[in-house]
């Protein structure tokens, strides 16, 4: 989040403050911006995956800080859940081979948190939703006691002024109230991070928007949830609603934005816009100052501001494709891609990477004709489409002639779209031979049908054919986390006993 957060509790004066050291830093941010050859350098990306802590049972295990004093490893850190943990990989270029030094850096590290996790009796599990998780497996007890997390928790609350109201309808239909933020941490994701020049922000932004929803729609891995069967990725519909802290009261919801968003319009200027949105339509939730007092005096001088408070408020904003201001050495702007879930193996995890950035940087080479010929909304639509139907989802996508957008299936999509990210990956010095092998992985899936979503929903039905629904999804899990171990590909996993 940029600051180290170590109070829970905040005075009006701070708030104050901290919204006077927001405006600040958006200035000082624009002008930085405007400074010849700041953020240009190589392409490079990173990834951050949140994993599951579970018992011999396959049920969550709250032991993240026990786990965490057991390894030196600066990769791994702790989640808001206390079953919850994150490895970081390092950054690294995206020319050459990146897939196969991510594959083999993601299965270091998981290496490490299993060594880890095992001396707590504990196992690793890469799944969007764990199938198992039980309502007494949440709650306030369940939170990781940090302050950040307390803070958080409670500057939510105080905000929404009532339990949160969770409703999804897929094959089942879940209703639940609650009282914490704890619900979000039964999300974990893959989250990719890609360098980006200022210059070509908004291109590149809009671009990755416009990928997202087929990306996702083919990597679907968390169709379950406190024991129903959801969306292909629950996890869209989840987190939204598990962190929204509009109030009930009055009708404040109905103009006010949801902190989870997949953004309120196609970006026309570049990143500056992105962080200038989140102050303008967001009230701080955490309002720790930092101790950088002038940042234009900074920039005045030709150095670079670390903008705490702007990248602490942007970090309680959770776009599923957010704005990254990083200050460390020259410093440089990104674009995280949140959208994707983990799992279920490192090779489909990495293959899909590959695929969102790939397709992310070949639509940016036209993105500005396509823009026209697709109204946001109806790129909002596809997004929620994906999360909702997976591979079963219509997207409306633009034409090369009116009308448009038409409607495509997705499966019929992503065939046309995997040469698109081919030509994105290579035209950026990718190794022809390594793009071919990852997107191979994607149009295999795809062709066969078996994202991990519905491999799990598939091995539930057969289960629970001979057995109650409970022991069904414990069955399950275990099943997933033995395939899931082999390092295969989802798409080769058999269905039947094995």
């Amino acid at each position: 989040m940029g600051l180290a957060i170590q109070q829970e509790e905040f005075t009006p004066e701070e708030h104050e403050r901290f919204v006077q050291r927001l405006a600040e830093s958006l200035e000082a941010l624009r002008e930085l911006l405007k400074r010849p050859g700041f953020g240009v350098g190589p392409t490079t990306m990173g990834a951050e995956l949140e994993v599951y802590l579970v018992d011999g049972a396959g049920h969550p295990l709250p032991v993240n800080q026990q786990v965490l004093a057991r390894t030196q490893d600066d990769r791994v850190t702790l989640e808001l859940n206390r079953f919850n943990m994150e490895a970081n990989v390092r950054p690294s270029l995206l020319a050459g081979r990146p897939f196969t030094g991510l594959r083999a850096e993601l299965e270091d590290v998981l290496k490490e948190l299993q060594r880890a996790a095992a001396l707590e009796g504990a196992r690793v599990a890469s799944i969007g939703i764990l199938p198992t998780l039980r309502q007494a497996d949440l709650g306030k007890g369940a939170l990781t006691q940090q302050a950040r997390y307390r803070a958080l928790n409670a500057a939510i609350r105080k905000r929404r002024d009532g339990p949160f109201q969770v409703a999804i309808a897929g094959d089942d239909t879940l209703n639940l109230t609650w009282d914490d933020v704890t619900l979000e941490g039964a999300n974990t994701s893959l989250q990719f991070h890609l360098r980006v020049a200022p210059e070509d922000f908004a291109r590149v932004y809009n671009a990755a928007q416009l990928a997202t929803a087929p990306v996702l729609a083919a990597a679907g891995n968390s169709p379950l949830f406190l024991g129903k069967r959801l969306w292909e990725e629950t996890r869209v519909a989840l987190f939204q609603q598990a962190t929204d802290d509009r109030s009930e009261s009055g009708d404040e919801a109905a103009h006010l934005h949801p902190r989870v968003t997949f953004g309120h319009g196609w970006v026309r200027e570049g990143v500056h816009e992105l962080f200038a949105e989140a102050v303008a339509l967001y009230p701080p939730l955490l309002p720790v100052l930092g101790k950088e007092d002038a940042p234009l005096d900074i920039v005045a001088a030709g150095g670079v501001p670390a903008l705490e408070e702007l990248r602490l408020h942007q970090g309680t904003v959770w776009c599923w494709n957010r704005a990254i201001y990083d200050p460390h050495g020259d410093g440089h702007v990104r674009i995280e891609f949140r959208a994707l879930p983990a799992g279920p193996t490192v090779v489909d995890m990495v293959a899909n990477g590959a695929f969102l950035l790939g397709l992310t940087l070949g639509l940016a080479e036209r993105v500005d004709a396509l823009l026209p010929a697709l109204p946001f909304w109806q790129a909002r639509r596809n997004f929620k489409q994906a999360a909702k139907r997976g591979l079963d989802a219509v997207m409306l996508w633009p034409a090369e002639v009116a009308p448009s957008p038409r409607p495509v299936p997705v499966v019929e999509l992503v065939k046309q779209l995997l040469p698109i990210a081919r030509r994105g990956l290579t035209e950026h010095g990718v190794d022809a031979a390594e793009a071919d092998a990852m997107l191979d992985i994607i149009a295999q899936r795809v062709a066969l049908r078996r994202t991990g979503a519905r491999w799990q929903r598939e091995v539930l039905a057969r289960l629970e054919a001979h057995m109650p629904r409970p022991d069904a999804l414990a069955a399950l899990l275990e099943r997933y986390l033995h395939h899931s171990e082999s390092g295969l590909p989802v798409h080769t996993w058999p269905v039947e006993s094995s």
